[in-house]
């Protein structure tokens, strides 16, 4: 019987990063070994995505003994397919943080939102990552009605958080930076920025083998035995790891590995397409300050351009376990929908990833044992705070548990229904929102 882990990596070459542009101009690729005896070591992380490796670098400039299980290539899943974007704040305006969890709550999750961009400019000046970071990301308002709230959204986080890298951007402004009919005004964040996802992803992990942490790739884990009673064993086809502690970092591509952490959050499948190179001036045309954008739709519309003056478009969710047929007609629609003078231009690169949502958008941090941690369900807003969410699970594990528990006290809820009624459940809502935004409401 096909589990839902086995229909989600149904959809890419297993071992194998996913044919994007990402894979193309990857630095290196990796070719850490498969696990294939038993090890004894202090902390286990499954998962090399952004969380598994921040996590294994941190601990191990700790002193820690670590190992890493990926079951693929690190950055294989969607650390290495996102569209790049290192945003401020958290995937939920602080406005409605305040009103769930109170101004000084929302202060604080703000706090860590700015040190996970921090920390994103940190690991690449101190490790030397060539990852083509560039400041600035536009949040674009496809309805008139939004620009007021856009205007006053850019006041309150300067003066209720202090935050000055952020302006509002008028209708008459909003067409030197997009070279579309379809936005009416909103804001742009300089303190924001974007950055090429697989070499930054690639780029961590060889700054955590460096200071340490053992590797293996193409090793799946199939079960774990002994949570909460003492040590841990992760068992994989060939090999067997014991462990003081465990961290389960595997976001979208969880499966059933762990029952709890599966209940508070739904994989969703989003895509990406890369045109062909254009001119220098042709691209400016497009984005006039190379920042990236995302626009105010619920199904969003995001892009950017890349080193190489292609342009980046991530457009179209879906929410069954299988990607189109044809991804590059299926994000040509709403990138056509953006940008009507592309239609003659040439697709050359087409991809797909899994996410993981939460209910409440934010991130699921918590303790399923004294000795097992999860972090996941960044909810479409990860690279920067699957970044941190690493660093705060390593300090964790060391004992420090203080940002930890401002994730950990969200109490996000799980999904209503169970394994049966939560997928079908969670589709019936997106279809309802993905309508809203084709009718203007």
């Amino acid at each position: 019987m096909l589990t839902t882990l086995d229909l989600l990596t149904a959809n890419d070459t297993p071992g194998c990063h996913a044919p994007s542009y990402y894979a193309a101009t990857a630095n290196a690729m990796t070719a850490h070994p498969r696990l294939d005896e038993t090890l004894n070591c202090q902390v286990c992380i499954v998962g090399g995505g952004y969380t598994g490796l921040s996590a294994a670098l941190h601990l191990a400039e700790k002193g820690l003994d670590v190992v890493l299980l990926e079951a693929n290539r690190i950055g294989w899943g969607a650390s290495g397919r996102n569209g790049g974007q290192v945003g401020s704040g958290q995937r939920v305006e602080q406005t409605e943080l305040e009103q769930r969890h109170g101004q000084a709550h929302a202060k604080l999750l703000w706090g860590l939102a700015e040190e996970s961009k921090a920390l994103v400019r940190g690991l690449i000046s101190r490790h030397g990552i060539a990852c083509d970071y560039s400041p600035g990301i536009l949040h674009a308002d496809h309805r008139k009605s939004y620009v007021e709230e856009s205007r006053d959204y850019v006041e309150h986080l300067r003066l209720v958080y202090g935050y000055e890298d952020i302006r509002f951007v008028d209708g008459d402004e909003i067409g030197q930076h997009v070279g579309s009919p379809r936005y009416f005004g909103g804001s742009l964040d300089l303190g924001a920025g974007h950055l090429h996802p697989l070499n930054f992803a690639l780029g961590i992990g060889g700054a955590a083998q460096a200071a340490g942490a053992k590797i293996f790739e193409e090793t799946r884990v199939t079960g774990i035995d002994g949570k909460g009673s003492g040590r841990i064993t992760v068992r994989t086809a060939t090999g067997d790891v014991k462990a003081d502690h465990l961290i389960l970092a595997c976001n979208g591509y969880l499966g059933r590995l762990d029952r709890q952490t599966a209940a508070h959050v739904m994989p969703i499948n989003n895509y990406i397409v890369a045109t062909e190179p254009f001119s220098e001036e042709e691209a400016k045309q497009l984005i006039g300050n190379n920042a990236a954008v995302a626009d105010s739709k619920f199904v969003i519309n995001y892009f950017r351009l890349s080193a190489d003056r292609r342009l980046l478009f991530g457009g179209g969710e879906n929410y069954g376990y299988r990607f189109p047929d044809d991804i590059k007609s299926f994000v040509r629609a709403p990138m056509l929908e953006i940008f009507p003078q592309l239609k003659d231009v040439g697709i050359d690169y087409g991809w797909g990833g899994t996410l993981a949502i939460t209910p409440k958008r934010m991130p699921y941090f918590a303790r399923l044992a004294p000795n097992m941690l999860t972090a996941t369900g960044y909810s479409g807003h990860g690279v920067a705070m699957a970044t941190l969410g690493g660093q705060i699970l390593a300090e964790a594990v060391s004992g420090t548990a203080g940002r930890f528990d401002v994730f950990d006290k969200l109490e996000i809820p799980a999904f209503p229904g169970g394994d049966r009624l939560r997928f079908p459940l969670l589709v019936l809502a997106m279809t309802w929102f993905s309508l809203r935004d084709r009718l203007g409401f």
